[in-house]
């Protein structure tokens, strides 16, 4: 992580801070911090703040707030983000079934791992993931820790369809599709829950940059439970950060 974050200039009305030249923990909890910092204020002229896994994008009204104006700014506030950069968020738990139909790409990821089933569930529900930022489709969470043994080459011919909910592996990632629509991940699983409502104005992704995510193993049965009660406006676990 860079001891100064750096001021890209991405076009006439966006500023990119940057605080690494890497993916790392502490970059990303940095300019969560400064996000969330520059967001909580009214500063006219000020659009958006879209995070990355190493960058903070500021979108701009050059008309109203000048680039040198708002450098001044995100220098100020930098200091005052440092106290609220935490890498504790909200615990997201994931119910997921694994493997059969909800997962036919379970035996690649056993011939590729040399792992059976079994042993993949276990080590893929043995960690919590950090969300580094949402991106791909609203509500696609980038998750970071996943055990390298479970890492498995994508598909090198796409699929067409996915289904919103499955469960994927690709390379040294994972991450669960939050919309219908094509993808090369390799599919494990699936979880019944919604990882985006566009019709909740409140909160729309059930996943955001900064949660930790939490997979579960539950049956076929119990899947199909969960989503009916999902159809019937079902609450999904939270968790506070004591209960990691």
């Amino acid at each position: 992580m860079y001891d100064i974050p750096r001021f890209i200039s991405l076009g006439e009305a966006c500023l990119v801070v940057e605080f690494s030249d890497a993916i790392e923990m502490a970059a990303n909890v940095r300019l969560r911090g400064l996000s969330r910092v520059m967001s909580g204020e009214k500063i006219s002229g000020l659009l958006e703040c879209v995070p990355t896994y190493r960058s903070l994008a500021i979108h701009y009204d050059p008309i109203k707030l000048p680039r040198r104006a708002l450098v001044e700014i995100v220098r100020s506030k930098l200091a005052e983000s440092g106290a609220e950069a935490e890498s504790f968020g909200r615990i997201v738990v994931l119910p997921v079934a694994y493997g059969g139909r909800h997962g036919p790409d379970m035996s690649r990821v056993s011939a590729h791992s040399g792992l059976d089933e079994e042993e993949i569930v276990r080590r893929h529900t043995a960690r919590d993931y950090y969300c580094h930022m949402l991106g791909f489709t609203p509500g696609f969470g980038y998750l970071g820790g996943m055990d390298d043994s479970l890492a498995t080459p994508r598909l090198e011919n796409p699929r067409a369809m996915i289904l919103a909910g499955s469960v994927g592996i690709a390379g040294f990632q994972t991450g669960a599709y939050s919309v219908d629509g094509p993808g090369g991940w390799n599919l494990i699983g699936r979880t019944p829950l919604l990882l985006f409502n566009p019709l909740d104005e409140k909160n729309p992704t059930l996943i955001e940059a900064g949660d930790w995510v939490r997979f579960t193993r539950i049956s076929d049965v119990e899947y199909g439970a969960i989503r009916r009660g999902v159809e019937a406006e079902y609450e999904p676990e939270r968790l506070d950060p004591c209960g990691r």
